[in-house]
Order: structure tokens, then C-alpha cells, then sequence
């Protein structure tokens, strides 16, 4: 597989923007490098990359290539799993990208779920916004993606979907604690937290508020859920998220109330793959697991 190594490499270069820097990076010299592009160049019979005064950058053809390579690696991976199936050895590895609400609860348990019956399979787990997830997927760079909201689909391939309404977390001490469900001019009406612009659940709260002629005018603002689950407790201001990254009561010492979907209609939480793609039997198979989860 040494030509595998040269679009490794190749991959390396684009990633960095610098024939250097790559090099560094591989334990090889600039010299060496650049060399060992300039014969695959030649023996390709076409430049795949621009060089620039402060690097390079593929140009189309170069593009086309690491597509290629892309390709052939998810389909090496698919092939060397199988094969360790048929031995009985149930190895793999499963990447995926997930919003942030996933990871307190459901995913932990869903991966050691599967690990538990095939511990020759191992992970990478990527947090990802909803609009990075789509380009992990778009890239091959994650085998799935399990995101709320997501905003292109072009690549997305909608493997199974929920709805998930959007929640106030309280302090149980908090004034809005009392109510079983919530309207959404009363928690803005309440000091609150909030995530960042690019998360749907903010996506939804500001085309809710506008349509209410409102404003969601968080006193913090942040990339971190955990963050609003923890910071709910210190101020007694109104958090938002999902159910799903959500276990009221307990230790988390939270509050969770539905707002009602008349202001706030709920989001899909989607998992999907890049459309087309034929993934790995152990990605599969956690898919069909997550699948089955969710349905739950």
C-alpha cells in the first residue's frame, strides 16, 4: 500500500498549506517531500498543486485527487473490516460528529453499549456544530453524524431522525420552576443563558423570538452546554437545550420544562452518513444501534 502513503501525504500537504511544514510534521525533509510529489506529479501526468509565495494549495485536478484518495480509503477500511469479521475478530473503527447535547449521556452509553459486545472496536468522537458535521461528512472524515439541525443536507443521507423540543433548564429554586410548560417571552422576559450563534437550538430560539417580535438577549453567551447546564445553578438565570442532553433531578440538581411548541416548534436531531457512501460493517452496525436507540 506505499502508494496510500504518498496521497497520506499528499492529504498532509493540503491540510497544511506548506510543503515545510508537512514535512516537519512526517519526520522528512522539505526536500524529500517535495520530491516525492513532483514524481507522483509526473507519473500522474498533471500538477496537482499551485505553488504560492507562502505555500501551496491544490488546484482542480489536485482536488480530484484527494477525493479519490478519500474514496479508497473509506473503501480500504470497509474491506479490512470485513475481512476481520469473517475471522471473527470483530474489529473497527467508527468515527463520528455529534452536537454537543449528545455527549453527557447517550453517547457514553451507546459506545460502551457496542463495546461491549465487540471490544476490538474503537472510537473517535468529534464535536461538531452542525454546519462541520455536514463538511466531516462531505470530507470522509467521519463515517457518521449525529446532529441537531443541520443546515445544507446536501451530502447528508438521513439515516433516522427525532424530533426534539426545545427546553428551559432551571435552578429548581428558579420562579419558572413551578410551571409545567413554558412560554417563550417568559424566559426571555428572565435573565438567560444561551448558546452561540451555528447551534439549532439558538437557531430556533431566535426565529421563534423574531416571529414575537423579541430578541433573545443572552446575559452569557457560550459554545459550551455544559456551561449552561452548570451556570443555571449559580445565578438562577434560564438555560436552553435539548432533552436528549438533558437528566433532570438527581445529582445534576436541574429543572427542565418543556417551552411550548406554539412559540418554539421543536428540531430534528438527524444521524446520517455522506449519501452514497458504503460504510464499514462496524459503523453499520453501531448505526443500526443508534437507530434503534433513538427510536426508543
Amino acid at each position: 500500500m506505499r502508494h496510500m502513503e504518498t496521497f497520506r501525504l499528499i492529504e498532509a500537504v493540503a491540510r497544511a498549506g506548506s510543503i515545510r511544514k508537512a514535512a516537519e510534521d512526517a519526520g522528512l525533509t522539505a526536500s524529500a517531500l517535495n520530491r516525492r510529489i513532483a514524481r507522483f506529479e509526473d507519473e500522474f501526468g498533471a500538477r496537482i498543486f499551485e505553488r504560492l509565495a507562502r505555500g501551496v494549495r491544490l488546484n482542480s485536478a489536485g482536488e480530484l485527487v484527494l477525493q479519490h484518495y478519500r474514496a479508497q480509503r473509506s473503501d480500504m477500511a470497509r474491506v479490512q473490516s470485513q475481512v476481520a469479521d469473517l475471522k471473527g475478530v470483530r474489529r473497527g473503527h467508527v468515527t463520528i460528529a455529534c452536537s454537543q447535547a449528545l455527549l453527557p449521556y447517550f453517547m457514553p452509553e451507546q459506545i460502551a453499549r457496542y463495546r461491549r459486545e465487540h471490544p476490538g472496536v474503537t472510537f473517535a468522537v468529534k464535536v461538531r456544530d452542525r454546519a462541520r458535521a455536514e463538511e466531516e461528512l462531505a470530507a470522509m472524515r467521519s463515517d457518521l453524524a449525529l446532529v441537531f439541525e443541520p443546515q445544507l443536507m446536501v451530502d447528508f443521507e438521513v439515516l433516522h431522525q427525532i424530533p426534539q423540543p426545545v427546553c428551559a433548564v432551571l435552578a429548581p429554586d428558579h420562579p419558572l420552576a413551578g410551571q409545567d410548560e413554558l412560554r417563550l417571552r417568559d424566559c426571555l422576559d428572565h435573565p438567560h443563558i444561551a448558546p452561540a450563534a451555528g447551534y439549532g437550538v439558538r437557531y430556533l430560539l431566535d426565529m421563534a423570538a423574531r416571529r414575537g417580535s423579541r430578541q433573545v438577549e443572552p446575559v452569557v453567551e457560550t459554545e459550551s452546554f455544559e456551561l449552561i447546564r452548570h451556570y443555571v445553578l449559580h445565578e438562577g438565570v434560564v438555560g436552553f437545550q435539548i432533552p436528549i442532553g438533558l437528566r433532570p433531578g438527581g445529582a445534576s440538581g436541574l429543572t427542565v420544562r418543556p417551552i411550548t411548541a406554539r412559540d418554539v416548534p421543536p428540531g430534528l436531531l438527524l444521524l446520517g452518513q455522506m449519501k452514497g457512501r458504503v460504510l464499514p460493517v462496524a459503523t453499520s452496525r453501531f448505526a443500526t444501534q443508534l437507530v434503534q436507540a433513538l427510536g426508543e
